[in-house]
This record gives C-alpha cells, sequence and structure tokens, in this order.
C-alpha cells in the first residue's frame, strides 16, 4: 500500500540528514522531490503544489531541535501536513440506532462487497444487528451477490428480484429490517457514472424515501485522479457523508486517497485492504500519514493482535519459548495466530522502518508450504521431530505434496530455531533480549512483549 509514494518521500528528505538549520537553499532540492514524488503518486497536482507550499512555509527559518536532526524535524512537518491533507478530525459515523447508511458509488468499486464488510465490522464492533437491502436492479446476480454475503455473516436481508421501481425496494426493504429487529440498515445502490443523469436522479428519488443518515460512497484506490472527479460529482448530486476507499492493497501509487478529502471535501472513514470479509477498517489519517513516511503503524497492529490473539495461548507459547521446550506443534499453533491478523504483507507494512520489505506470494506460499507439512505430521512426531527418518520424511512429504527436501530445509530451519533457543536462555542471551526489548522500545514506542511471531 503507497509503496512507490514511501520510497520516494524516503529518498527526498535523505539529503537533509547532517545539516543543522533549514534554510530556503537546503529545503529546495528536497521540497521539489516531495512534489515529484507526489505528482508520480497521482496526486492531483493542486494539492501536491498547497502541500509543499504549507510544508515549506513551516520549514524555513525553523531552528532544529537539538534533539533530533532537521530530517526528523521535516518529517514530523510532513506527517502532521500530510495527516491534515487525508482528513484530520473525527472520521466516525453517526452514533445512533437504528442507523440508515446508502453506499452509492461507480460500476465495479465494490459497492456491494464493501456493504457486507461494513456491516460484519460494524456488528463486531458496535453490536449493531445488520439488514442488507439489495437496491441493484441492474447488474446480474447481484441480489444474489448480496443475499450471500448477508447469509455469510449472519444479517436480515431483503430484495425483490421482480421489482423494478429502486424506491419501492427500499421502502419495503426498510420495513422489512424494522419488522426483524434489524438498528442497522444498509442500502446497497447499483453502479452508475457521474454523468448519467437518469441514474444519479433515481439515487435522489431514494434518498429522499429512505432518509439516510450517512451516504458512503465506495471509490475504487486504484482510479486515482478520477477517484477525485468521482467524489466531487457524486458529492454534489446527493452530499455524501463519507468515502470507503477500496482495493488500497493493490494500489502502489495512492493519489486517490491523498486528494480526495482536500477536493472533494468528503472525509474518508473506511478503507478495504484486501478481499477477505475481515480486510476492512477505519481510516485513521494520522496512522496513515506514518505509514506513508515509513514510520509503520504500531497502534494497528497491536490492535489487531488484541483483536485475533488467544491471550493466554500466547502467554503459554512465550513460556514454553523461555524454557527452550518449544516443539513442531508449538511453532504450528504460533502460525496460526499470526495468520488470525492478516497477510505478511500488511503485518509487515505495520512495523516501523519495514515499509521497503516486500512480502510477495512467494512467502505466503512457503508459509503455507510450513503449515502442510506440519499437518501431515502425527502428534506424536511435531513433539519429538528427532523421530522423522526414512519412510516417515517420505510419508509426510507425500501428505502436503512437496519434496523430502523441503521437509529436511523445515526441520534443519526448525533446529537453529531451537539452538537459539537454549543459547538465550544463558546470560548472555538474557543480555541480549534487555538490550533488543531496549532498542524496539526506543524505535517504536514499546511493542507488547506477549505479541507471538513478530
Amino acid at each position: 500500500m503507497l509503496e512507490n509514494l514511501t520510497d520516494k518521500l524516503g529518498s527526498a528528505l535523505r539529503n537533509l540528514r547532517g545539516v543543522g538549520k533549514l534554510s530556503e537553499e537546503n529545503m529546495a532540492e528536497a521540497l521539489k522531490e516531495v512534489r515529484q514524488a507526489l505528482l508520480s503518486a497521482d496526486v492531483h497536482f493542486k494539492v501536491a503544489r498547497e502541500f509543499v507550499t504549507e510544508v515549506q512555509a513551516q520549514c524555513v527559518g525553523q531552528e532544529v531541535l537539538k534533539s533530533v536532526t532537521p530530517g526528523q524535524q521535516v518529517i514530523k512537518i510532513i506527517h502532521d501536513e500530510l495527516a491534515k491533507l487525508l482528513g484530520e478530525g473525527a472520521t466516525e459515523l453517526e452514533d445512533k440506532k437504528p442507523l440508515r447508511i446508502m453506499m452509492v458509488g461507480l460500476h465495479g468499486s465494490g459497492k456491494t462487497t464493501s456493504s457486507g464488510k461494513l456491516a460484519r465490522y460494524l456488528a463486531k464492533k458496535r453490536d449493531y444487528r445488520p439488514a442488507l437491502i439489495a437496491c441493484d436492479v441492474y447488474r446480474p446476480a447481484a441480489i444474489d451477490q448480496l443475499e450471500m454475503l448477508a447469509k455469510n455473516e449472519g444479517c436480515t436481508f431483503y430484495g425483490d428480484r421482480d421489482e423494478k421501481d429502486v424506491v419501492k425496494i427500499g421502502k419495503r426493504g426498510l420495513e422489512a429490517a424494522k419488522q426483524a429487529d434489524a438498528n442497522l440498515i444498509i442500502f446497497d445502490t447499483a453502479g452508475r457514472l457521474q454523468i448519467d443523469g437518469d441514474l444519479i436522479e433515481e439515487i435522489k428519488r431514494l434518498k429522499n424515501a429512505i432518509q439516510p443518515d450517512e451516504i458512503l460512497l465506495v471509490a475504487d484506490a486504484a482510479l486515482g485522479q478520477e477517484a477525485v472527479n468521482v467524489a466531487k460529482h457524486f458529492h454534489e448530486a446527493v452530499h455524501c457523508t463519507g468515502i470507503i476507499l477500496t482495493k488500497l492493497d493493490g494500489d502502489a501509487r495512492g493519489g486517490a486517497a491523498l486528494s480526495m478529502k482536500s477536493i472533494s471535501d468528503v472525509p474518508i472513514k473506511f478503507m478495504g485492504t484486501g478481499e477477505k470479509p475481515d480486510e476492512f477498517d477505519v481510516f485513521h489519517p494520522d496512522r496513515m500519514a506514518s505509514r506513508i513516511l515509513g514510520m509503520g503503524d504500531v497502534v494497528s497492529l497491536v490492535e489487531k493482535a488484541q483483536e485475533t490473539i488467544d491471550q493466554n495461548e500466547a502467554e503459554r507459547l512465550a513460556e514454553k519459548m523461555r524454557k527452550a521446550d518449544f516443539n513442531l506443534e508449538d511453532f504450528l499453533q504460533q502460525m496460526q495466530q499470526v495468520k488470525k491478523m492478516g497477510s505478511l504483507g500488511s503485518l509487515v507494512g505495520m512495523m516501523p522502518g519495514m515499509s521497503g520489505v516486500e512480502i510477495g506470494d512467494a512467502e505466503e506460499k512457503k508459509m503455507a508450504r510450513t503449515e502442510a507439512i506440519i499437518h501431515s505430521m502425527t502428534i506424536q512426531e511435531r513433539r519429538a521431530p528427532r523421530l522423522l527418518r526414512g519412510s516417515r520424511l517420505k510419508r509426510i512429504a507425500n501428505g502436503a505434496g512437496v519434496q523430502v527436501r523441503d521437509v529436511n530445509a523445515l526441520l534443519k530451519q526448525f533446529s537453529q530455531m531451537q539452538k537459539m533457543m537454549k543459547m538465550m536462555r544463558g546470560g548472555k542471551g538474557r543480555k541480549m533480549m534487555k538490550a533488543m526489548k531496549s532498542q524496539m522500545g526506543e524505535e517504536s514506542g514499546g511493542l507488547p512483549a506477549n505479541l507471538p511471531g513478530l
């Protein structure tokens, strides 16, 4: 997510290291590169120009604090300006029950999928009872897709495959939701072009009929500047209250996220970061600014850990590692705990200083292969890997669909891990751990000691 912008901003700011005071001369070249980085990320030219002007006004002439370098001072200023650009302040939905939400946007932007994700998120986080109303009468199978999502998430569903009047569907769906005692009603509308007058009038009529509390525009981040124009036109038509930015996992440029709030004056409230139902979250401008600057997002990482990791299990595994009594069964359970938090790529992106580290399909496949190999072992073999010889290795390799050398490679890696754990039990090991803990605390504000697998 936003890797290209992160790399180019990092390169631009690297030149300021070692300078004692910020001046127009030493800032000019760096800010020129910052502007080019923004434009290459598909940020609107007006937004890029105003951003650089504002940063320059704050930077030039500022005395650098004794405890930081000029580069760090500039990063702080740029971080704050990025947070402003992304939409600082509250991005929460209205706090009311029942809550009515109408989803709008272009064809293929991900409205139906986002409707299901939003229902799941609000049911889990805020104890809502969702209902999904199918108001897309144009796209084949749109009603079926929303019905399947509702079934998967345990939501109330209403759709009428014979009715073509969207306003009637909306009114009937609202009544059905009330009868089902739902206190979150999400209306999934058809995709439409912002220049399609008839369809824009249709959502205006639907809006008047159902009186939504929130109108969320679902926008594809990969559209770049076009997504900004879409947001502006839809806002003018129906007065959107927020944006759900989708497909952020596939957009390396990120210009839409940086331009949208500034140009359309509509805050980004949620973001879709993957295809899975749980890859959906609140959009935090300050956290996104940190990630763009390669500073990670430790707060979100810890929140994910708290939500998904079993505390007792994490403590049990940590204790076994301290005693160097860690077997392949424990290793499997640790991997499964980490997988609950999301993809490896998304987790690495949240770690400070790790923005440039690419975790591709090869690493994900390697993790899946390791899991398959351990699953092919018996409980006894997992607990005592020394038993793995000859025919046992062949049986495990066949069961996991890999070669015997792959099983041996895993066993060798695990053996090295066990040796390291035993070394860490001694006095030198404790000193090393203390130094590492101190360093991590200084660099990241302190990571929890019981976060497994990281």
